[in-house]
């Protein structure tokens, strides 16, 4: 099978030619139809999160959706044929074994969730990560409920995502981004509000606000405008240190809480909403050559949307 292969720090991806996988025992193989590209991915190459790969060289890619090819021994929920999405975990597909920048993958068949008919590869690939995160911070850390009203800091592929969770809630959303463009996108997906600083929606009564983006000021700015015993969830890291006014958090009775990258259930609860129409993601499909010049441009910054890779 061929496959791009990450071999040291500093090293663009090389394209190699690697033996067909075959399942151990409760294994499956997955013929790849979508791969996503994600930030990670360039932080494993350029040596910030190298570390937490589990050999080199790999072939990374962690957010995987295709069609099972092959059934290893003691599996009995998986069949050849079944459509899976895999949800990005450490010990998984792209970190610590080989992963979805090739044409097949192996990988436990535990980590498997299938994927709604309604669902297109091309959507479940960005939910295993992306979705599923966002899902996490509204519903599992945020508690957002209908008719509340949310703060989104940062919309881009994940607060893009954040907001139609909440709106798909019921939920009315406010939202802040420097970014123009991004800002138009807001405006069109149905924001009831959109500035540059959530400061501005401080008379909105906020009871969530969401930090997609992390710059340290915008969760200082998020305390200041969520309303007295508000939640905000910080699950934007742009800068791994930031101040916050411990004042306010007490005075106000705030609650301050933190989300990761969410779990299985939290990726069935995005395909659901996948397959009800209430969210997609902003991809951009790319050609398997593509992968090594995408991920470049994702280290440069600027994308909007998922890179998504299509594999016939």
């Amino acid at each position: 099978m061929r496959a791009w292969q990450f071999t040291a720090v500093g090293e663009p991806l090389q394209m190699t030619t690697l033996p067909d996988p075959e399942p151990g025992p409760r294994e499956i193989v997955v013929a790849v139809k979508a791969s996503g590209l994600c930030h990670s991915d360039v932080s494993f190459m350029d040596g910030t999160i190298t570390a937490l790969l589990g050999h080199l060289p790999i072939v990374l890619g962690h957010e995987i959706a295709g069609e099972v090819t092959a059934v290893g021994s003691g599996v009995g929920n998986f069949a050849v044929g079944d459509r899976v999405g895999v949800p990005a975990v450490t010990d998984g597909p792209g970190t610590a074994m080989n992963g979805g920048f090739a044409e097949l993958v192996r990988l436990p068949a535990a980590l498997a969730v299938r994927i709604p008919d309604e669902v297109s590869y091309e959507q479940a690939a960005p939910a295993t990560d992306a979705g599923r995160t966002a899902y996490r911070a509204i519903h599992t850390a945020g508690h957002v409920t209908k008719d509340q009203n949310v703060g989104i800091v940062g919309f881009g592929g994940l607060g893009s995502l954040g907001a139609q969770i909440a709106l798909a809630a019921g939920a009315a959303i406010y939202v802040a981004d420097t970014n123009s463009a991004a800002q138009d996108a807001a405006r069109a997906l149905g924001a009831s509000g959109v500035a540059a600083d959530i400061r501005d929606f401080e008379a909105q009564n906020l009871d969530v606000i969401v930090d997609f983006a992390g710059f340290g000021t915008t969760t200082a700015s998020a305390i200041d405008a969520v309303r007295p015993s508000g939640r905000v969830v910080q699950i934007g890291l742009a800068v791994e240190m930031t101040t916050i006014s411990a004042q306010k958090v007490v005075l106000k009775d705030l609650t301050y809480v933190g989300a990761s990258n969410g779990e299985q259930h939290e990726f069935v609860g995005a395909l659901n909403l996948l397959a009800d129409g209430m969210i997609r993601a902003d991809t951009i499909p790319i050609t398997f050559d593509q992968i090594p010049d995408s991920l470049r441009r994702l280290q440069e910054g600027g994308v909007r949307g998922r890179f998504v890779v299509l594999l016939e």
